[in-house]
C-alpha cells in the first residue's frame, strides 16, 4: 500500500491504515469458518492435560472439516503430530516450548512492554476491554495468555475481538519464529493464525529483529531479582516469569496463625 497523500489529515491516515489492516466483509459461512479456526488455535495451544488429551481425535475430525486453504493445512500438520504422541510426551514438550523459553512465552504484553509498569496497564486494559464486550474470563490465566486471547476473538468477532491478536502482531511473528528455530510443531499452529491477520510491514519484521536481538523493554525499579521464581530460586535461563498474583489481605483466625515465614 501507497502511503497516503501528505495533506490528508492524520486522524483520516490512521482509519486507513486500521481498514487495511482489519478483515474485510465477510460471508456468514467465511465468519463461521474463521471463529473455528480461531478456537481450534485456541485450544490447541492450551496445556494438554487429560481433557484436551482425550478431545484428540474430535479436534482432529474438526480441523478435517474445515473447507480448504492455508490455515486448515497448517493446522492438519499439528493435529497428525498431536494425535501420535503419547501424553507425557507432549506434557513436557510443552512445558520446554512455551514455559522455560521466553522468546516463545504465550504471554503477549510481554513482548510488547516487557518487565515494566506499563505491562500492568496493558494487562488491565485487556481485561477492561473483556467486560465492555460482556465476557468474563474464569481468570485461570492472565488475560493476555495467547489461548485466552484467542478466545475472546472467536467470541466477539473479527473487528474488535481480533484487535488484541493486530495490536500484538509483532509479538507473535516473534513466538512464530522462535518455534520454528526450535522445530517446535506448534510452530503450525502460530502459522495457521498468522494467516488470518494482515501481513506484517515492513517496521513489524524490523521491529521483531529488533525483539529478537535485543529483547523487551525491562526496567529494575519494583521488581525482586531474588525470589522472583518462587522460594528464592533464580529462575532457569530463559524462563517468562508473569506477575505474581496479589498477597492476600484476609486475616485467619488467630488459632491459625502461622509463625514461619510467608512463601
Amino acid at each position: 500500500m501507497n502511503p497516503p497523500p501528505a495533506t490528508i489529515p492524520a486522524r483520516v491516515t490512521t482509519r486507513i491504515r486500521a481498514a487495511v489492516r482489519r478483515p474485510g466483509r465477510l460471508t456468514p459461512e467465511e465468519t463461521e469458518a474463521r471463529t473455528l479456526l480461531l478456537r481450534l488455535c485456541s485450544l490447541l495451544l492450551q496445556y494438554p492435560d487429560a481433557e484436551l488429551v482425550t478431545a484428540r481425535r474430535v479436534l482432529s475430525a474438526s480441523i478435517e472439516a474445515l473447507p480448504p486453504s492455508p490455515a486448515a493445512e497448517h493446522l492438519a500438520e499439528f493435529a497428525a503430530w498431536f494425535t501420535g504422541q503419547e501424553t507425557d510426551a507432549l506434557e513436557r514438550h510443552y512445558v520446554e516450548t512455551f514455559d522455560l523459553r521466553r522468546r516463545s512465552s504465550l504471554y503477549l504484553t510481554y513482548y510488547l512492554h516487557g518487565d515494566t509498569r506499563r505491562r500492568g496497564m496493558a494487562l488491565l486494559t485487556l481485561n477492561q476491554r473483556y467486560r465492555a464486550a460482556g465476557w468474563d474470563t474464569d481468570g485461570g490465566e492472565l488475560p493476555d495468555h495467547l489461548p485466552v486471547v484467542l478466545e475472546f476473538a472467536a467470541l466477539t468477532g473479527p473487528g474488535g475481538g481480533e484487535a488484541p491478536l493486530r495490536q500484538h502482531r509483532r509479538g507473535l511473528e516473534l513466538i512464530q519464529h522462535a518455534l520454528t528455530d526450535s522445530d517446535s510443531p506448534y510452530r503450525h499452529v502460530l502459522a495457521a493464525l498468522l494467516t488470518l491477520l494482515p501481513p506484517p510491514t515492513e517496521a513489524d519484521l524490523r521491529a521483531v529483529a529488533e525483539l529478537a536481538a535485543e529483547g523487551p523493554p525491562n526496567e529494575e525499579v519494583g521488581l525482586d531479582p531474588y525470589g522472583a521464581y518462587g522460594d528464592g530460586e533464580f529462575a532457569p535461563p530463559g524462563t517468562f516469569v508473569p506477575p505474581a498474583p496479589a498477597v492476600s489481605t484476609r486475616v485467619p483466625p488467630a488459632p491459625t496463625l502461622r509463625t514461619e515465614g510467608h512463601r
